[in-house]
């Protein structure tokens, strides 16, 4: 399954991603975002390396709840839960750091 296929397309609720279950990614940015499209094709490359993990890309924007409920100022802004708790939050990440935090979600033990 392909990144974009694993994607949700419909935003959840901040108390639906609170209840999650299992490692998850929420990405937060828009489509016009230039940061966003140069970042998409390493991301969908990654995330192959991590079937397990739930992607969820929100289309965000001023006022959106979810993200303001993330505190996202820029995008892409990355947030890796598992079990519906923030492991880790990037912004503008380089693929080395997305890398280590798919991994940080997926380990065995958290």
């Amino acid at each position: 399954m392909s990144a974009n296929e694993n994607a949700q397309s419909q935003e959840p609720t901040r108390a639906e991603i609170d209840r999650g279950r299992g490692p998850v990614l929420l990405e937060f940015g828009a489509s016009w975002c230039g940061h966003c499209r140069a970042l998409a094709p390493q991301l969908s490359a990654l995330l192959e390396g991590f079937p397990q993990v739930r992607h969820i890309k929100v289309e965000d924007g001023p006022g959106q709840p979810l993200g303001r409920s993330f505190r996202v100022k820029l995008w892409p802004n990355l947030v890796f839960l598992r079990d519906g708790q923030v492991v880790r939050q990037l912004a503008r990440p380089a693929a080395r750091a997305v890398s280590e935090a798919l991994e940080a979600i997926t380990a065995d033990g958290l």
